[in-house]
């Protein structure tokens, strides 16, 4: 008898300790709550993301001539993508939208429609929420910022936007050969944009060594503002150009991308509608249990 108490003891102590490890690592046993409050998560009214989404899920739209944007009252707005995928992954009940080219494993892509967020769906038009992506200059551009712009639509440039799981925006990719030239290209523009435009402005500058960037980070509506004004070379765009920035710039297609809508990992929804999407991020769908 005493030992079979002995036993029961040591038996009891594990459980214990095994369910103490478990609370240590953040581990929950509090099942997926339905009829919880979504947590909707936006970017910031500067962020072409933000522009392009909010205009092809109808969340913006327009009444005799003005523009008004839907969004929730109470969503969380964030200036970039990683806080975007920060505050999904942090939230079980959250939603967010990033560009399909930023998606890790931190979080997971709902499908829409039916279908999943790859490039093939955005080619063949299934998957319904994609955008260019855009570097706008002026008419007179510089002779260094017009051979970027030529590196960029190369065969060399497009195989990194292929890398990059982005879809070539150029219709004929050229043959780029080194130019030589020495200088400084200021861009700004799209978080979305800045990763790829990176990964470009490093292999441009292994072929012509004697070229700088100064580079920005600060949404489309700021790129496009900075490129319209002069103070910088190239702006970057997540959006199309509005008639009024586009009677100012030449816009050139970069890459198409795809805007995944995004949920934190333990939610157990895998696929939504366009119009679950609309009525969750304009307030008419407040609990994940409205879409199940």
């Amino acid at each position: 008898m005493k030992r079979r108490k002995t036993l029961e003891l040591i038996l009891t102590i594990s459980v214990l300790s095994i369910a103490a490890a478990g609370c240590s690592k953040g581990q929950s046993k509090e099942e997926f709550n339905f009829e919880k409050e979504i947590t909707v998560v936006a970017r910031d009214a500067a962020s072409g993301t933000r522009g392009a989404f909010h205009e092809i899920m109808k969340i913006k739209v327009k009444t005799d001539g003005t523009e008004t944007d839907n969004l929730a009252v109470g969503a969380l707005e964030f200036d970039g993508t990683d806080k975007v995928v920060t505050a999904v992954e942090g939230d079980k009940h959250a939603i967010g939208y990033i560009s399909v080219g930023s998606l890790s494993d931190r979080i997971k892509a709902s499908s829409i429609n039916g279908a999943e967020p790859t490039e093939e769906n955005v080619k063949n038009g299934s998957y319904v929420i994609s955008r260019p992506f855009l570097l706008v200059t002026k008419e007179n551009k510089s002779e260094l910022v017009e051979d970027f712009l030529n590196f960029a639509s190369s065969s060399r440039g497009q195989a990194i936007t292929k890398e990059m799981k982005y879809i070539p925006g150029a219709e004929e990719e050229a043959e780029y050969t080194a130019s030589g030239l020495k200088g400084t290209i200021k861009v700004a523009g799209s978080t979305s944009v800045t990763p790829l435009m990176e990964k470009l402005q490093e292999e441009y500058k292994s072929l012509n060594p004697d070229v700088t960037f100064e580079m920005q980070s600060n949404g489309s509506s700021q790129g496009i503002k900075a490129a319209i004004d002069g103070s910088y070379d190239i702006g970057m765009s997540s959006r199309e150009l509005k008639e009024d920035e586009s009677a100012s710039l030449q816009r050139h297609v970069l890459a198409i991308d795809g805007i995944a809508v995004i949920l934190n990992k333990n939610n157990p929804i895998n696929d939504l509608s366009s119009e679950e999407i609309t009525g969750i991020y304009t307030g008419k769908i407040t609990s994940w249990g409205q879409v199940k």
